[in-house]
């Protein structure tokens, strides 16, 4: 034997198939990008996640593991390891922010491909995000081969892509009764399209950005997306016959948490009072408690949280609401005294955990696409309460076609925040809504459990990147509508 091939096993072993995981820097990001990372590495990759400094630290001041952290070995899950590197943004404000990313963060993210092959670990596969569409240019111009992971539903994808491409016209906004007909989805309203794509919209850099996604995906080897098969099976059949072609979408979710394997490794901006809120559900009666999250970036006004603040108190049953740092000092004066025996109130939670408990009877929500997944992974009817974006479309689906909720439509009125709880936890239709939605979690569940649908397209894709870091050319793979 060669002196060669004495050592390429132990080379093999010192350096782990390595993917880098790159995340815009958002809460809504964050999450599904993290719980990715974790499905790689406990197949066995060494997996770093990037994003930005400023949200490194906040990660770091949200975590009591110590495990995010710039370089080193990072932590074990499973049979791989996550690690974490950062951009240094400068603490830049969002303008400023996306001015570093088309100006400096291209270089900076270069260079940090050039420090993994310094220390040994060389980089074999890149996942980007649609809003960093040049991390797909670099990593191709580093002769890295790139996956993009789209964090949102297929429907919104497609209709995305329909509008980025011409291929779509919306009516106009004061037409309530027009309807969008797209391939694969059901007829839809202007309020039911994602509000970015409307000429209402006041944010108009993020309708660019959108767009922008479209501009180089089709060099992204897979892009995944956090859906499964059976949740949107009619749009992913329909996406291959529009023309041009999107790019075929490789359902890896719900990407939720499924274990406490790699527990410590997570995307919380604030600090989750996770032992209060699970312990304070564990004295409520089961099915007895109103769960209410508009999630990290959602701006109430001072009007509509005290509308919320006297909905939730008037329903008469248990509540526990999160209410972030940030609007904490709209609640209403005395609000906290008056509840403190039948509400809790906090600035973050351990959603997954509060979802799954069996004290919890509804969600109401702001249809954020992972807090709808979570919902629907842990059989829990919704009240529908959606402010703008993809937030719009994912209500639709929750309420109209998955039939588990039931709207809260604007402007908010303490009246109807306590008629949609009572609709949803007792009215005529609560028994058949928590049925479908049971249903859909036994389903969801099974995409993501071993052999299940998502569970198949993560092992195919650890398969290609195990097969490119021992010098093969990887395997064709045919994604399985099923």
């Amino acid at each position: 034997m060669s002196a060669r091939e004495e050592t390429a096993p132990a080379a093999a072993a010192a350096a782990p198939p390595h993917v880098v995981l790159v995340c815009f820097p958002s809460q809504g990001n964050l999450n599904p990008t993290l719980r990715l990372a974790k499905r790689l590495a406990a197949k066995g990759l060494l997996v770093t996640c990037c994003t930005t400094s400023s949200i490194g630290a906040c990660l770091a001041a949200a975590s009591s593991s110590g495990v995010v952290s710039t370089g080193g070995d990072g932590v074990r899950v499973g049979s791989g390891r996550i690690r974490f590197e950062f951009l240094d943004d400068h603490g830049n404000e969002k303008d400023d922010l996306m001015r570093y990313f088309e100006t400096s963060a291209p270089a900076a993210f270069v260079e940090l491909l050039g420090r993994q092959a310094e220390a040994g670990r060389p980089v074999t596969y890149v996942v980007g995000n649609p809003f960093l569409p040049w991390v797909v240019d670099v990593a191709a111009e580093a002769g890295v081969p790139a996956a993009v992971l789209w964090v949102q539903s297929c429907a919104v994808l497609s209709l995305y892509y329909h509008y980025a491409r011409g291929l779509v016209e919306f009516p106009p906004e004061d037409d309530i009764d027009a309807r969008v007909a797209l391939p694969g989805l059901p007829p839809l309203s202007v309020a039911d399209v994602p509000s970015f794509l409307l000429p209402s919209n006041p944010y108009k850099m993020i309708a660019d950005a959108i767009q922008g996604q479209f501009r180089n995906v089709d060099k992204a080897a897979w892009v995944f997306v956090n859906s499964f098969t059976e949740l949107e099976r009619d749009v992913l059949a329909a996406l291959p016959g529009v023309t041009p072609r999107p790019p075929q979408l490789i359902p890896v979710g719900p990407l939720i948490e499924l274990e406490e394997d790699g527990a410590a490794v997570r995307g919380d901006l604030i600090k989750a009072a996770d032992d209060d809120c699970v312990g304070w559900l564990d004295a409520q009666p089961p099915r007895s408690v109103v769960y209410a999250s508009v999630g990290s970036v959602v701006v109430l006004s001072a009007e509509e949280v005290a509308e919320m603040a006297h909905g939730l108190a008037s329903t008469g049953r248990p509540f526990l609401w999160v209410v972030r740092p940030d609007t904490r000092p709209l609640l209403p004066e005395g609000f906290l005294d008056t509840v403190a025996g039948c509400g809790m109130v906090v600035p973050w939670s351990p959603q997954e955990r509060v979802l799954e408990h069996a004290a919890t009877a509804c969600f109401l929500t702001h249809c954020g696409w992972n807090s709808t997944l979570e919902t629907v992974a842990a059989g829990v009817p919704v009240v529908a309460f959606p402010q703008w974006g993809d937030q719009c479309t994912d209500a639709k689906f929750l309420v109209d076609e998955l039939r588990m909720g039931v709207r809260l439509r604007a402007p908010l009125r303490r009246e109807a925040v306590r008629e949609a709880v009572d609709a949803a936890v007792a009215g005529p239709e609560a028994d058949a809504m928590l049925s479908r939605a049971r249903s859909w979690s036994a389903v969801a569940r099974g995409a993501v459990a071993p052999g299940g649908s998502s569970d198949r397209h993560v092992q195919a894709f650890v398969d290609e990147v195990v097969q490119r870091a021992c010098g093969r050319q990887p395997d064709e793979v045919t994604m399985m509508s099923g």
